[in-house]
């Protein structure tokens, strides 16, 4: 059965091989998969982002992203979605942004991939009415968390490309952090357990220009900076895959309720031990002491960090292979995709039989 899948990115972020965030890396692998495996790939996004299939782009906003800025972006995307449906026959129409509702097409199949804490969510975007807009979250942690009468499928785990994260390197003796700039990630935490520790530590992450998410950085993670503990701003694939293959640990002190982490499960494909804070679904993808640890305050951490030159690279690797397949993924989205479109196609004879 060869399908038209049309996967459509949150607004606001640009989506392909060297996006920044976990919902966009996890669109971007089902567009190389979708390609890949004889699919037709419809990807919408704001401009700036690349795709393997066929990319339809909205504006992008270049000033502040505000109320103003979000609001012109959900119709450009209503508007775009509205165009490929009617330029192409798509099967499965699959959503990845957090408000999603805004841009959510009335009527066809469609997939909504719940990618933030669902408190996040408005609660009644959780509990749809039709019988083919289907929603599921992306660990059982994070289903976990559902309020009462939600009507969530199945989770569907994340995965990682391991074949594309191998790259041999020496390690070296610094710590880093991969993340999105913003109070909730909790970077300022993971430069003082770096200080505390006396470990020189990486920071690579984008600004995304939201104003809490700028004032956070001049408040509480610049001064904090110094020679040994430097921010790198944005990292396309290869720097993180080079930083991640050297580094002797990655931090993860997010305060928010960690749906998956792709980030772990990428640092771990590369040998690297992780040390995190137990938020949301990271109690299941770090095995404490033996690929990584979890702590509990910044005291913790900085032990932590250099407790973790001792665990040893090739079982991180090995546990990340057989936990966190990219194959295993994509096949649970191809069946999901195919159980979606047949459902579409009985509706469509239901209807010309009427």
């Amino acid at each position: 059965m060869t399908l038209t899948v049309l996967n459509v990115a949150y607004p606001l972020a640009p989506v392909g091989i060297d996006a920044v965030g976990g919902a966009e890396q996890v669109l971007s692998m089902l567009d190389r998969a979708l390609v890949r495996q004889g699919h037709h790939s419809i990807v919408v996004a704001c401009q700036g982002s690349s795709a393997v299939g066929t990319l339809f782009e909205t504006p992008a906003e270049k000033g502040a992203l505000d109320e103003a800025a979000k609001s012109r972006a959900q119709r450009a995307h209503r508007a775009a979605i509205a165009a490929a449906r009617a330029r192409w026959p798509v099967d499965v129409v699959h959503l990845h942004g957090i408000d999603f509702d805004a841009y959510l097409p009335d009527d066809g199949p469609t997939l909504v991939t719940l990618h933030l804490p669902l408190a996040w969510y408005s609660s009644h975007v959780l509990m749809p009415s039709r019988e083919d807009l289907w929603l599921h979250a992306v660990s059982k942690a994070q289903q976990e968390t559902a309020p009462a009468g939600s009507r969530l499928i199945k989770p569907i785990p994340n995965g990682v490309d391991m074949d594309a994260l191998q790259e041999r390197r020496s390690r070296r003796d610094f710590a880093l952090v991969l993340s999105r700039i913003c109070p909730e990630k909790g970077i300022h935490l993971a430069i003082d357990a770096a200080i505390r520790a006396a470990v020189p530590l990486a920071i690579g992450g984008q600004i995304y220009p939201y104003q809490t998410h700028a004032q956070y950085f001049a408040d509480q993670v610049e001064p904090r900076l110094d020679r040994r503990r430097r921010f790198l701003g944005p990292l396309g694939f290869s720097a993180k895959r080079r930083l991640l293959n050297a580094a002797r640990c990655l931090l993860i002190p997010s305060l928010a309720a960690e749906t998956s982490s792709l980030v772990a499960m990428e640092a771990l494909a590369c040998g690297t031990p992780v040390v995190a804070f137990p938020n949301g679904a990271l109690p299941d993808v770090v095995e404490h002491g033996k690929t990584g640890f979890l702590v509990n305050d910044t005291d913790e951490m900085a032990g932590a960090i250099i407790a973790s030159a001792d665990l040893d690279n090739e079982t991180c690797r090995a546990e990340a292979r057989e936990r966190f397949s990219l194959d295993r993924m994509v096949s649970a989205y191809l069946d999901t995709y195919r159980a979606l479109a047949k459902l579409g196609a009985r509706h469509c004879r239901l209807g010309a039989a009427r």
